[in-house]
């Protein structure tokens, strides 16, 4: 205790090496046995009242040396324990709830990865005054003071080369995030990487109908429909449109992508919970299974809020869950008091789940395109040999679509993979992952 008290005395700061002792994770129950790796687990304050959950994991190998790499799942409002514990991480949970396996194909055997639960609101990410209403510029900047106060408690890595990387809504959180990192000497940002990205409504949308069509979702009469009124001098803009009767047949269009049973992450694959628009009941909770995917304009369709009203009120709030996501053997395992005391959980956090409602659903989206971010990046990346990726499924995934409009960004397409690609292709992923860090070409 005296060393602690005389360093914070000194330094009129806490002391780094004693915050690092605390945050460290010694055991991890649920392992056969414990990593050689060093492991950490706590909080990074961005503000008076934010404290955001950050899982750190030291390369396999060769920890000084190796780049650091920053993994923002997306939502929003989504966790980003989804990541380490099913993609890429150094452990997958198994079926069981309580069991990790170690990953062959862990990201971590050639990087230091950060997986930061962000916003205040996700995960075991919380705010001292429970106000959890946000923004893309506020989370950018959130996350941004997060890293600096990484860098604060890791002054060693502050040097190596560093990535963002993230999938989903990351196609906004890491663009804007970039923004601030670029703006940072201190940082040796060296590129960024973004998975089935949303970085454009209008794209997405657009790029929706064409993908239903091609994959013999959409029957002739209906095709021909949204040809007939959503298209004009050879150029369709199904996203929005004032013509009632394009409305009308996209109605009927994202009712049979998206709310038909179909998994709009995987279209190949079983659709393991709910589909968007639907709810049901779980011990005196409500279940949503609506991300907010779909921003189609679209009049005559209720949004959640209204569905919710005409439902019967649920004791213990709403719960929000991916769609067809089966996330019972994280929330299991993340909830055992055992695992929250070996990660350090402060018990202000609340109960761990995969996606947080709350902030999902008052979430305020700036950026209908980060285009503007993305060029400006691009000015400022390549002069100095530095490049974003883009990478995505081959053919299966329904949403994240992104037109590959720019020079100067690599776009990587991995066959046979869904939303989630560490997931579905683990080695390809992985390959793809070693070339990005690697400066490699693909």
């Amino acid at each position: 205790m005296g060393p602690v008290l005389l360093c914070a005395l000194l330094l009129a700061a806490p002391c780094v090496g004693a915050v690092l002792s605390t945050d460290e994770v010694t055991y991890l129950p649920g392992l056969a046995k414990q990593p050689s790796f060093r492991h950490y687990s706590g909080y990074l304050r961005v503000d008076p009242h934010k404290s955001l959950h950050y899982w750190f994991t030291e390369a396999q190998s060769n920890p000084e040396s190796s780049p650091l790499v920053l993994w923002l799942n997306g939502g929003p409002g989504c966790s980003s324990m989804s990541g380490l514990l099913t993609e890429h991480g150094p452990f997958t949970i198994q079926p069981d709830g309580t069991t990790l396996q170690y990953n062959d194909y862990s990201w971590n055997k050639i990087a230091n990865m950060l997986y930061l639960e962000s916003p205040a609101g996700v995960g075991f990410s919380y705010s001292d005054d429970k106000k959890y209403a946000t923004n893309d510029t506020q989370v950018a900047h959130d996350n941004y003071l997060a890293l600096k106060e990484f860098f604060r408690l890791f002054p060693e890595y502050s040097k190596n080369k560093f990535f963002l990387t993230g999938e989903s809504y990351a196609g906004i959180y890491i663009p804007t995030l970039a923004e601030w990192v670029m703006q940072d000497t201190s940082i040796n940002l060296k590129g960024l990487a973004v998975g089935n990205g949303l970085s454009s409504y209008e794209i997405n949308d657009n790029s929706l109908v064409y993908f239903a069509y091609y994959h013999g979702l959409l029957g002739t009469r209906l095709w021909t429909d949204l040809q007939r009124f959503c298209c004009s001098q050879g150029k369709c803009n199904f996203h929005k449109s004032s013509n009632l009767n394009c409305t009308l047949r996209m109605q009927e269009m994202i009712q049979i992508v998206e709310e038909s049973g179909l998994n709009i992450y995987n279209l190949y694959a079983p659709c393991a919970g709910g589909v968007p628009g639907s709810y049901r009941y779980d011990q005196d909770q409500l279940i949503s299974h609506d991300l907010g995917i779909s921003f189609i304009q679209q009049p005559l369709k209720y949004s959640w809020r209204q569905n919710l009203l005409r439902m019967p009120a649920a004791k213990k709030g709403v719960r929000l869950e991916p769609p067809c996501t089966n996330s019972t053997a994280s929330t299991t395992y993340l909830n055992t008091p055992e695992v929250r005391k070996a990660l350090h959980i402060s018990p202000e956090a609340p109960e761990w789940h995969i996606c947080s409602s709350e902030v999902n659903h008052s979430y305020k989206r700036q950026y209908l395109t980060v285009t503007d971010q993305y060029l400006k990046l691009l000015g400022t990346m390549v002069q100095v040999a530095r490049r974003p990726w883009l990478y995505n499924d081959g053919t299966e995934d329904q949403i994240g679509g992104f037109v590959k409009e720019f020079t100067n960004i690599a776009f990587l397409t991995i066959k046979g993979a869904g939303h989630m690609v560490p997931t579905d292709q683990p080695q390809a992923a992985f390959t793809m992952f070693r070339r990005f860090i690697q400066q490699q070409p693909y």
